[in-house]
């Protein structure tokens, strides 16, 4: 992976408490300021506060920041804004020190340069840090991938799908793990490159099969349905949609794996799966995010 030096750039952050909220002063911000002026972004912490951060190329009107975010968050919330400078920095290298090896059950998911400290036992997943989501850190790939190690040692399933497969690392977890194809999509095109080439640098490219797909929409699905086995490591909202669709098209007595959730948010998930027919049999919590195994009823 090539070096990119990011240039220094100036910061705003401030937090709000409420999704409405952050939404509401995001699309104002966003309006406020010339294309190119400021790049915005908000994220959810597992407390549910929600940060919200404001990045400048030169350095911006302190008070005049603040006057905009009080008009719609308020002048508690304006005054509270910290302005400070992110200095240039090689944002690749610094992420890979960051990345060190991951264990999940016999998984242990790393990046290149640490292919050599993947104990012999175990068996190694290479992932390098990229657009796509899933690197193994996160709390939510960690605990599909314990989920999954714990599935496998009962268990040998025929059909396998990865639904919004990210960087594949999923996908070519259960690949390793038993030897044959699995099926993984993603909605996202830079998703489907990125599964594709890290299916090939794992030496799994030739069982697992990635396609770009909205949910169950693909030609694709109907050829390899029912599934044994489903991953879904996504967010809550669509998780919730897509419990009919993935339903009817699962096998009886299937498991599901569902992630990409606030642990606030399992209950819901579960509500939505239990209404077509699936029972939870494990909820595993890691730094604020929920990980379910589900069973479909016969």
């Amino acid at each position: 992976m090539s070096s990119t030096i990011t240039p220094a750039t100036h910061r705003a952050s401030f937090v709000i408490g409420s999704e409405a909220s952050a939404k509401h002063v995001v699309d104002f911000l966003t309006e406020s300021f010339v294309e190119g002026e400021a790049a915005i972004a908000a994220f959810e912490r597992p407390d549910g506060i929600w940060d919200v951060t404001v990045h400048f190329a030169d350095a911006p009107d302190q008070a005049a920041i603040r006057k905009l975010v009080g008009l719609t968050a308020g002048d508690h919330v304006a005054q509270s804004i910290i302005f400070d400078t992110v200095e240039a920095r090689d944002w690749v290298k610094a992420t890979l020190a960051d990345l060190v090896p991951v264990p999940a059950g016999r998984f242990t998911v790393h990046g290149q340069h640490d292919r050599a400290r993947v104990p012999p036992n175990r068996l190694g997943i290479e992932i390098e840090a990229a657009l796509a989501f899933g690197t193994g850190h996160h709390g939510t790939t960690r605990g599909c991938l314990l989920l999954l190690d714990q599935v496998l040692k009962a268990w040998y399933p025929r059909r396998v799908l990865d639904l919004g497969t990210g960087t594949g690392v999923l996908a070519i977890a259960a690949t390793k793990a038993l030897h044959r194809s699995v099926l993984a999509s993603d909605i996202d095109a830079a998703a489907v490159r990125v599964a594709r080439d890290n299916s090939r640098l794992n030496q799994t490219g030739n069982l697992v099969q990635v396609i770009r797909a909205t949910g169950f929409s693909a030609p694709q699905f109907a050829g390899r349905s029912p599934f044994d086995l489903v991953l879904a490591n996504i967010l809550a909202n669509p998780l919730r949609q897509l419990a009919g669709p993935m339903a009817r098209h699962l096998a009886p007595s299937a498991l599901v794996i569902l992630s990409g959730l606030l642990t606030p948010q399992a209950a819901g998930v579960i509500a939505a799966y239990r209404a077509r027919g699936l029972v939870p049999l494990r909820h595993i919590r890691i730094d604020g995010w929920s990980s379910l195994l589900l069973r479909k009823a016969r």
